[in-house]
């Protein structure tokens, strides 16, 4: 059948594979097919208009249809639409978004490499961890740990330091040298307290690299807050304490800001707020506000020098893309970068965050809610069938599809993850009305929930 006769439904189903998906089950669904997009919302091919409540998928960071940010792309495509980084060939918005991004991050990140987003930055990471302790003589450090419930993108190896099921079911991942320690959950914790959590935290961390033994370790990830394991909030001081037990046990210590970097948790990087310097970050998502693929790994002069002192300086340090430094990505993230300070929008986002907390705490005496959490723009609504005792739903219920359809009927658009979490993050130029809206309709999702039988039966 020609495709001019053809839906995109049905060419979608027949040859698009859509990531994180049941391919079987994309089948029996369908797609559903977003057409424009402007400010905080979204337009899909039937003409209904949304709220999206998750910018994308936490990265439309300042919102829809900014033209300053297609006019630097087209201008950049006009003049030199590409230039690789091989052969010792550069371009002026990757060097110059290399020097802004080192003035923005953490003092000691004073080198950039550039990838196409979070998955690639973190296998990145871990190439140059590996060659770095390769390179300092101690090749016996390979192990690396990170947490539970953590998200470090969907490759070969980053999807072993990843710990959600859907990554690893048939993919023979987590790999022997990739282990876990307890996330700081603190809802589903038996700490008593914050302190009792960061300590157990701490503790967790030491355990493992004993049992490893410390000189087989490489590298702690970790994000600021977890993203994808449910927007695991960590207590104020968690990060901290664990920069410096990597640094007690000479281990390197690497933020993972894909989604928390670029205001989304108030200041331009969630390590900030406790003045963290990590020996690497990941970043990517917010760079370009999704506008253009792009992400960066920041890489600590102490590396970056023990890579180069180590290596013979007739040999290539051999890990590149063809598309690091892409020189309109490049130009793009140098836009949303200026339309974060100058534009206003960074501001605007911390400013917007105190009505997003307020919702956040009325939303939580609902009937439904078990526990509300965030900082700045990026939250969670955790539903549970019984408060006093966190239980959760029975799966059977299928709750989060239920949840997202609902959502979708009602105008907003969120996160629903499969143990029945609500996963929130705004665009930095909602305003106070929109974000009133975003929870109004949500609260109206969750009451439509409950009016339905089944989970009435399941809360009574």
């Amino acid at each position: 059948m020609p495709n001019s006769n053809r839906s995109l439904l049905e060419i979608d189903r027949d040859h698009l594979i859509h990531p994180v998906t049941s391919f079987r089950g994309h089948e029996a669904r369908g797609a559903t097919i977003l057409q424009s997009g402007q400010g905080m919302w979204l337009t899909d091919i039937d003409g209904n208009r949304l709220l999206d409540a998750f910018a994308g998928l936490w990265c439309v960071n300042v919102g829809y249809g900014h033209e300053s940010i297609v006019e630097a792309a087209a201008e950049q495509m006009r003049r030199l639409p590409y230039a690789t980084g091989y052969f010792h060939f550069g371009s002026e918005p990757a060097i110059r978004l290399a020097e802004r991004l080192v003035a923005l991050s953490p003092e000691g990140l004073d080198h950039v490499f550039f990838t196409l987003g979070g998955s690639d930055a973190v296998d990145s990471a871990i190439r140059y961890i590996v060659h770095y302790w390769n390179a300092l003589g101690k090749p016996s450090k390979k192990q690396f740990i990170a947490l539970e419930r953590g998200y470090h993108g969907s490759s070969s190896t980053g999807s072993g330091l990843t710990a959600l099921a859907n990554f690893h079911r048939n993919f023979d991942v987590p790999l022997k040298w990739q282990h876990h320690i307890a996330s700081p959950y603190g809802y589903r914790s038996d700490a008593a307290d914050d302190a009792a959590l960061i300590a157990a935290s701490v503790s967790q961390l030491k355990a493992k690299v004993e049992q490893l033994g410390a000189d087989n370790v490489a590298a702690f990830f970790c994000e600021p807050i977890q993203g994808s394991g449910g927007v695991v909030v960590p207590p104020v001081g968690w990060l901290k304490a664990m920069r410096d037990t990597c640094t007690e046990l000479d281990i390197l210590f690497v933020a993972d800001e894909v989604i928390t970097g670029f205001g989304r948790t108030g200041p331009m990087f969630a390590c900030e707020a406790e003045g963290v310097s990590p020996d690497l970050m990941t970043l990517a998502k917010g760079l370009t506000a999704g506008y253009a693929p792009m992400g960066a790994l920041l890489m600590s002069d102490k590396v970056y020098q023990g890579i180069a002192d180590g290596a013979d300086a007739s040999l290539a340090i051999g890990h590149g893309l063809t598309y690091s430094g892409h020189p309109v990505s490049a130009a793009v993230a140098l836009e949303v970068l200026r339309l974060y300070e100058e534009g206003g929008i960074l501001a605007n986002g911390q400013s917007v965050g105190r009505r997003f907390e307020a919702n956040l705490a009325a939303i939580a005496q609902h009937p439904l809610v078990g526990d509300t959490r965030g900082r700045g723009m990026l939250g969670a609504i955790e539903l549970v069938a019984d408060k006093g005792s966190k239980a959760r739903f029975d799966p059977s219920l299928a709750l989060a599809d239920r949840l997202f359809k609902r959502g979708y009927e009602n105008g907003v658009i969120f996160r629903a993850f499969a143990d029945n979490i609500i996963g929130l993050a705004p665009a930095l130029c909602c305003t106070d009305d929109e974000m009133d809206m975003i929870f109004e309709r949500i609260g109206r999702t969750l009451d439509s929930l409950l009016d339905e039988p089944d989970i009435r039966q399941s809360i009574s």
